[in-house]
């Protein structure tokens, strides 16, 4: 069952909410990563397939952003996590700190290891917005086109990582996977990046251990034994 909030302020305080999230996951030993992108960018069939490995060897839990509706939600709830939370963000255009605490308090967190927030689609305002997390990653697609690192360079800059999925449709678009890459690494020389493929089972792997890795990392800087 998905659980369904509904925002009250949308970023008020937020930076000293963000503060307490993180002070709440770190204090049990949780890894929250923020998954942003643009509407279309695959990200909810993404998680699809990286979940269903994760959860071989991690509790997880979603937090899903989205106007309206739990589809997305419902999706990723049938890939086994422990629980899912759905935010429905109504006119707002990005998840807030606020709503994701209300989320957390919603949480078994005392059975956790790792909270994924799939953010409202949008790559603008979700980038000024700390929600808590302790990683932020960043989903593009092959058919957004070739000038996204122009228009949205801070997307880039302030991720660890980033897929730029949908390449099984590389054929029929114009998009030069070299030369995007070759612009991503401009802007951010220590940006892990991971073409893949969800509907083709291609990169997922590559993915999901990648967020393995950040989890056992990330509970080695704060100390979690």
């Amino acid at each position: 069952m998905v659980k369904i909030i509904t925002p009250e302020k949308t970023l008020h305080d937020n930076e000293s909410i963000a503060k307490k999230n993180r002070n709440i996951i770190n204090e049990n030993g949780i890894i929250m990563i923020n998954l942003i992108g643009g509407p279309g960018a695959g990200k909810t069939t993404l998680l699809e397939k990286t979940l269903r490995l994760l959860n071989d060897k991690f509790n997880v839990a979603v937090i899903n952003g989205d106007p309206y509706t739990s589809y997305d939600a419902e999706k990723l709830a049938a890939t086994g996590v422990v629980d899912v939370v759905q935010i429905n963000t109504q006119n707002n255009c990005c998840l807030s700190a606020g709503m994701v605490a209300r989320a957390i308090e919603q949480l078994p967190l005392e059975q956790l290891d790792l909270i994924i927030i799939e953010n409202v689609g949008n790559i603008l305002c979700t980038v000024d917005v700390d929600l808590g997390e302790n990683f932020r990653l960043l989903a593009v697609s092959v058919t957004e086109g070739m000038h996204g690192p122009e228009k949205y360079p801070l997307a880039f800059r302030n991720a660890f990582a980033v897929a730029i999925t949908k390449t099984d449709l590389l054929p029929h678009v114009n998009f030069n996977l070299g030369a995007y890459i070759s612009q991503l690494m401009q802007l951010n020389s220590n940006l892990k990046i991971f073409p893949v493929s969800a509907e083709k089972d291609e990169g997922t792997e590559d993915w999901s251990q990648l967020i393995g890795r950040m989890l056992w990392k990330g509970r080695r800087f704060i100390n979690v034994n």
